[in-house]
C-alpha cells in the first residue's frame, strides 16, 4: 500500500468513526473491532462533554443529545488535542449554528457558555497574588487589586438559574450581568450584579494605576452622575462587598 493510499484509508477511517452513518466502514476491517474504536472514540468524548454541560445535558432527551454530540464529534475541527478542552471546542461548535434543530431552547449557546466559563475558573492555574498590596487597603483612596480568578459575563436569558422546572423562552428584557468567580476555598461562585457594578469592575481591571476613587470619578463621567461623592460612597459598600467575596484582593499604592 502506497503512502497516499494508506493516508486515504485514515481519511476514510477516521469519518467512519466519527460518524457511522453518513460514511460507510472501510473494506477489509472486522465489523466487531470497527464497533470498539466506535464507542471508545464517541464514548470519551460524550463523557467530557456531559460532565462539563450537565444542566444542558439535563434539559435535552438522550437522542437530541447524543445527535448533539455527534454533531460536534461528526462536523467540528478541533483546534486543541487536549481533552480538558474539549468544552471551549463544544461552545465554538454551538457558537458557529452548527448541529442546532428546531425546537432548541433558545438559551442553549448561552447556557452552555456560562457552563463553560464555570469550567475555566474551576480549571484555572491562576493563584491569589500574595504580595504587592495590603489586603485590608483602602479601597477608594488606594489602587484596588483584583483577583485574577474572576469574570463579568453578560447574558440575554437567565443562565444561572435555568433548570429543568424552568426554561426560559424569551429574553429578558435588559441584559443580565453576572459576576462569576473562585474564592480562597477553591469554590466557583456566582452572583448578579448591575451594568454600573459590571462597568466599575471593568474599569478597575483597564486602569491598573488609578485609585478607586478616580476609578468612580470614570464611571461617573460615563453615567453622567453629577455627584461624584455621593457615587463614591455607594462605590465603597460595593468594593467592600467585592473584598469580602474575594473577588478584590486588597489594595496598593502602586500598580503590582
Amino acid at each position: 500500500m502506497s503512502q497516499t493510499d494508506f493516508q486515504a484509508l485514515q481519511r476514510h477511517f477516521a469519518a467512519h468513526l466519527r460518524n457511522p452513518q453518513t460514511h460507510s466502514a472501510p473494506d477489509g476491517i472486522e465489523e466487531r473491532r470497527l464497533a470498539i474504536y466506535r464507542n471508545l472514540f464517541f464514548n470519551n468524548v460524550n463523557g467530557f462533554i456531559s460532565q462539563g454541560f450537565p444542566v444542558l445535558h439535563s434539559l435535552l432527551d438522550a437522542e437530541r443529545w447524543h445527535r448533539l454530540v455527534r454533531a460536534f464529534f461528526d462536523q467540528h475541527a478541533c483546534q486543541t488535542p487536549y481533552f480538558l478542552e474539549i468544552p471551549q471546542e463544544f461552545v465554538s461548535f454551538l457558537a458557529s449554528g452548527q448541529g442546532r434543530e428546531e425546537g432548541d431552547p433558545p438559551f442553549l449557546l448561552e447556557l452552555a457558555h456560562y457552563e463553560w466559563m464555570e469550567l475555566v475558573l474551576d480549571a484555572s492555574t491562576e493563584v491569589f497574588p500574595k504580595t504587592g498590596f495590603h489586603p485590608e487597603g483602602d479601597l477608594l483612596r488606594a489602587i484596588p487589586q483584583l483577583s485574577p480568578l474572576h469574570v463579568v459575563l453578560s447574558y440575554q436569558y437567565p443562565v444561572h438559574e435555568i433548570c429543568v422546572d424552568f426554561q426560559p423562552q424569551t429574553p429578558l428584557p435588559q441584559p443580565l450581568w453576572l459576576l462569576v468567580y473562585r474564592d480562597r476555598d477553591d469554590q466557583v461562585r456566582f452572583m448578579e450584579i448591575n451594568a454600573p457594578t459590571a462597568r466599575l469592575l471593568q474599569l478597575i481591571e483597564e486602569n491598573p494605576n488609578s485609585t478607586g476613587f478616580q476609578v468612580v470619578g470614570q464611571l461617573a463621567e460615563e453615567l453622567q452622575f453629577a455627584d461624584v461623592e455621593k457615587l463614591a460612597e455607594f462605590a465603597r459598600d460595593i468594593l467592600l462587598q467585592m473584598h469580602q467575596r474575594d473577588i478584590l484582593v486588597g489594595a496598593s499604592l502602586k500598580s503590582c
